[in-house]
């Protein structure tokens, strides 16, 4: 049986383990949200780039397979008010935003009663984003895999915003792969932590095997920050596994977008005919097809502490149990 933690992001959303799925994009399907949900944490589902027929039919598939919280996660360089008045609608009401002004957003969302998550980068983003009236921070630290605005480390992030936002509770993201890093993220002040690497090599998660054995094999320095893979996001810095495209890249001295090896390539292709170009932002997943090992492949620093795919739900147990263990363990350091 899974220990139960009471924090106060915990208390706050009704969860009884201080786990939180990322919203990894497309690898972040209703099977993936609802399992991380059904274990005890918290599942998040992406819904930037769904058409209004495609959400629907997500946030269905959701709530038919659990009852309990769940969250949605919105980019807000596009326009979202659309998107979560649809949500909203449905009966979501633990919503996420990031990259921009939550204000607006968290006003609308808060009208239906809804708790509202905002992703920061440093403390003036955190300070800014409870001056917009959020309830909850995600403090997210430059090791993390995907989009990451910030360069500073989850250590010396987390710690800084909990003591600027005071009484709101944070959610640290970043370089967390195991229960270990749950554990230090409640040791730094936090009240959950929230994983992405971790989840894409889950069982429910539909990442193509290429992308899963890569990731298997990686270590914390397989990585690279950039903002290469820019197609239908630019300007938008990353962290991915290295490969064939970032080496061409860095050994091209680094060009900037309509000079880099290979721009313009089309690399693989979608199940319905569209094509993949090089440098495009998604990564491969169920429906792609080509040059896989090109293409862009989210992972986070913490890539080195995974080494198998598994079931959600039991990532989110073994992860509960290890942290439990690592938090009760730390007693024995201090002598009387």
């Amino acid at each position: 049986m899974a220990p139960i933690f009471d924090t106060a992001f915990c208390r706050l959303v009704g969860i009884p383990l201080p786990i939180v799925q990322a919203p990894i994009g497309g690898m972040a399907v209703p099977e993936l949200v609802a399992a991380v949900s059904n274990a005890g944490g918290l599942g998040m589902l992406s819904v930037t780039w769904d058409e209004p027929d495609e959400l629907d039919a997500k946030l269905a598939r959701v709530q038919a397979l659990t009852d309990r919280p769940f969250g949605v996660n919105m980019v807000l360089v596009w326009p979202m008010e659309e998107r979560l008045r649809r949500c909203l609608d449905a009966g979501v009401r633990i919503v996420s935003t990031t990259w921009g002004d939550p204000t607006h957003l968290a006003s609308v969302a808060h009208e239906a009663g809804a708790t509202v998550l905002h992703t920061v980068s440093d403390v003036a983003e955190a300070r800014r984003a409870v001056d917009a009236g959020v309830d909850v921070i995600v403090a997210q630290g430059w090791e993390a895999g995907g989009h990451v605005r910030g360069e500073v480390a989850t250590m010396a992030l987390v710690p800084a915003v909990v003591d600027a936002v005071a009484a709101i509770p944070v959610v640290a993201a970043g370089g967390i792969g195991d229960g270990r890093g749950v554990a230090a993220a409640l040791m730094l002040g936090a009240s959950a932590a929230w994983l992405g690497t971790r989840f894409v090599m889950s069982v429910e998660a539909p990442a193509l095997q290429p992308y899963r054995d890569r990731m298997v094999a990686a270590d914390a320095t397989s990585t690279v920050y950039s903002s290469m893979f820019d197609g239908g996001w630019p300007d938008a810095p990353h962290r991915t596994l290295r490969n064939s495209t970032t080496d061409n890249w860095e050994a091209a001295g680094r060009p900037p977008p309509g000079q880099r090896p290979g721009e313009g390539e089309t690399i693989g292709s979608w199940s319905d005919g569209e094509p993949i170009p090089r440098y495009g932002s998604d990564a491969p997943r169920l429906g792609a097809s080509g040059d896989v090992e090109a293409m862009s492949m989210y992972a986070g620093q913490s890539v080195g502490l995974i080494d198998d795919v598994r079931p959600a739900g039991e990532i989110v147990r073994q992860l509960a149990d290890e942290a439990a263990t690592a938090l009760k363990a730390g007693g024995g350091f201090v002598l009387p």
